[in-house]
């Protein structure tokens, strides 16, 4: 597995393939991106961040059945790794911690 760190993007990729879960396609984690986050991305950056994160173990990825929508086309579908999981648990704890020491008058005077 390589780099066990993760950027902001390959955080927020992760979590989108969590929310979608067995749905999780590309064109439907870049839909879900922009709506959770108000920010475009576009297929090409979240298709190299996808196989930069299962080559990294964090994705495991395999392709689904042909739909008549995509016109007979199957789709590379992508599913949390326990590591997967692990390191967004892990990701999570660290900036909970970090919140939680930001003294209260730092709020208070912003």
């Amino acid at each position: 597995m390589k780099g066990t760190n993760l950027g902001e993007f390959e955080e927020l990729v992760l979590l989108t393939v969590g929310i979608l879960y067995e749905d999780a396609y590309g064109l439907a984690i870049t839909d879900e991106l922009e709506k959770q986050t108000g920010r475009r991305s576009s297929i090409s950056s979240v298709h190299k961040v996808l196989v930069r994160l299962e080559d990294k173990g964090y994705l495991k990825s395999h392709m689904g059945g042909e739909t008549e929508s995509r016109g007979g086309r199957k789709k590379r579908l992508y599913t949390l790794t326990a590591a997967g999981v692990k390191v967004l648990s892990d990701t999570r704890e660290v900036r909970n911690a970090m919140w939680g020491r930001v003294p209260k008058i730092v709020w208070e005077s912003g």
